[in-house]
């Protein structure tokens, strides 16, 4: 719980008291139950976890989602990221899984079911790819997309392990990684332990599935959170007080908030809508004195003490109002609203008046900034006011000067260092404006860069495509010339075949022309011949006659000389070659 003006809270509980999840706490801060971390808006993730909570079913329309355990958005986002990218490669994966023998093959009742040493065994045989389909099988029931049928689906498997009494530290070291975080993913309903980008170690998940480790990864802090020995750490598995909600047991990550209250005693947190819907937050005696007019208080259900609230919202609106954006200063009003609605307290109904009518002008249009002045000069106001009756007395009575001056004293240096401090945070946020500022100058004087770089880039490719474009040209044009030489070359060589045609041709016939006289002169010669014997036969014939000589033999003779006679051999002209075969 924040301070408000003369609380008077023990230093040491004070340092305890951080936000959920948040172990930070800037230099020269008020020592103040709410921590206030960073007002960067980087550092405040505004998220929810996809946890499957079948508490959440049948949940009442007035209960707020800061009774949710939720998981941050981005990591949210990355992990449906990778779940989409993993089915744009069905292809490949469902390639590898058929190879899988249906011997071989285990199911999420599988893991859930049998022991961790057979189980072990077989996924170190299995390939990642089906070891992913079983994890993202898992997924799909615990965001419970499915209905019904998920749900219960969800239940037999959690029904399974948690009625198992071997799951223990010792047997757990022998699981198979994915094993291990399929357990604790469905022991916890969280899917973010099956996140590809969440890396805890072995004895982490097996601390977190033994209630040893708290289930949120961005907390991680060993159970019980602090060496806390209430009876809700000691009694209630799982449970941290530095991140979790004493009521509804679940964790988030808002911060910077009136979404959280923490006690000022005990350092535990639960969650405003809660507190509201069990009636923990309630009209009672003074906070500081136990006597006196009544005031709305915040009872905790760790220790049974009480916390005055007014000035814990004092300090959260006074430190965080700069850092909320419209949406989240509505948010903030109507938690406030909700909280002293039931007020008797006249600075409480004062409160809850001022927040309706903010909350009014800001649906009508109101700018936050002038709203955000309004509220810090509203709680400046109750601060005046206090003062003044306590000046004046409860009862209207005059008190010692001395003692009123103390009294002023004492709000004069709250506010004055209230106002140092807004007055720090602005510098902070001024000089952080400024490293943005020169941020963007740089990268713009960079991007200046790059695009004269990319126009001089772009210059020289420019330049390279004409000289591609002459060059293109050149071989156009010898291409023409060497086309015109092979048309001009193709002629000749025509030229030159009808020449060689030509030539052939009177070669062929000179050649039959020296073949016929060549035949002619030999079949003279051997004419010649013939008469030469011919006559020298008849003379030798003559002789033998006139001796008595064989008349048949002289007739054949004449016959043959009256024959070569009558042959006429032919003239060049009217020789042919298929002519000699007469010869």
């Amino acid at each position: 719980m924040g301070t408000s003006s003369g609380s008077n809270i023990n230093h040491q509980h004070m340092s305890k008291m951080l936000p959920p999840r948040q172990q930070q706490q800037q230099p020269g801060s008020l020592q103040t139950t709410l921590s206030l971390i960073s007002l960067d808006p980087h550092t405040s993730p505004n998220a929810q976890e996809p946890r499957f909570n079948l508490d959440n079913i049948h949940e009442s329309p007035t209960e707020s989602a800061s009774s949710r355990e939720t998981w941050p958005t981005a990591d949210a986002i990355t992990a449906k990221k990778m779940v989409n990218g993993k089915t744009e490669n069905d292809c490949t994966e469902q390639s590898v899984i058929r190879r899988v023998s249906n011997a071989d093959k285990i199911t999420l009742r599988d893991i859930a079911r049998e022991r961790v040493d057979v189980i072990s065994e077989k996924m170190h045989h299995l390939p990642d790819e089906f070891l992913d389909e079983l994890k993202n099988q898992l997924k799909t029931i615990l965001e419970g997309n499915g209905g019904s049928q998920n749900r219960e689906e969800f239940l037999i498997l959690q029904k399974l392990v948690q009625s198992r009494s071997d799951l223990t530290a010792k047997t757990l070291i022998r699981a198979h990684r994915a094993q291990l975080e399929i357990l604790v993913a469905i022991n916890m309903g969280i899917q973010a332990f099956l996140h590809p980008n969440i890396s805890l170690s072995q004895t982490s998940l097996i601390e977190v599935f033994v209630y040893k480790r708290c289930r949120n990864i961005a907390c991680q802090s060993q159970l019980p959170a602090d060496g806390c020995s209430c009876e809700i750490c000691a009694n209630r598995n799982g449970f941290c007080n530095l991140c979790m909600c004493v009521i509804c047991n679940k964790f988030d990550f808002e911060v910077n908030t009136c979404r959280w209250i923490g006690c000022d005693f005990c350092s535990h947190w639960t969650h405003t809508d809660c507190a509201i819907r069990d009636g923990q937050i309630c009209m009672g005696p003074s906070a500081k004195s136990g006597t006196g007019p009544t005031e709305m208080l915040f009872h905790c259900r760790a220790c049974n003490r009480t916390s005055e609230l007014l000035g814990w919202v004092k300090d959260v609106f006074q430190h965080c109002v700069p850092a909320w954006d419209r949406e989240a200063l509505m948010r903030e009003l109507d938690f406030v609203s909700r909280i002293f609605r039931g007020s008797d307290d006249p600075r409480g109904k004062k409160l809850f008046l001022k927040c309706e009518d903010l909350l009014e002008k800001l649906r009508a249009g109101l700018a936050e900034s002038m709203a955000g002045r309004s509220i810090l000069m509203f709680f400046q106001e109750l601060d005046t006011d206090s003062s003044t009756s306590l000046e004046n007395g409860e009862g209207g009575g005059l008190i010692a000067p001395q003692e009123a001056c103390n009294r002023i004293a004492d709000v004069v240096q709250e506010a004055i260092k209230k106002m140092e401090m807004v007055a720090d945070e602005k510098m902070r946020m001024f000089k952080k404006a400024r490293l943005a500022l020169d941020a963007c100058e740089r990268e713009l004087e960079d991007k200046g860069k790059e695009v004269a770089e990319l126009k001089l880039e772009r210059q020289k490719k420019k330049l390279q495509i004409e000289e591609l474009e002459k060059i293109v040209r050149l071989k156009h044009a010898e291409a023409d010339m060497f086309q015109l030489k092979a048309n001009e070359a193709k002629q000749e060589a025509e030229r030159l075949q009808r020449i060689a045609h030509a030539k052939s041709d009177k070669s062929e016939e000179e050649y039959t022309s020296s073949y016929l006289k060549l035949r002619l002169s030999e079949a003279e010669a051997e004419k010649k011949y013939l008469f030469e014997k011919i006559k020298l036969q008849e003379s030798s014939h003559t002789s033998q006659s006139s001796n008595g000589g064989d008349p048949s033999q002289i007739l054949t003779y004449a016959k043959i000389r009256d024959l070569l006679h009558g042959y006429n051999i032919p003239s060049k002209t009217d020789s042919h070659p298929n002519e000699r075969h007469k010869f």
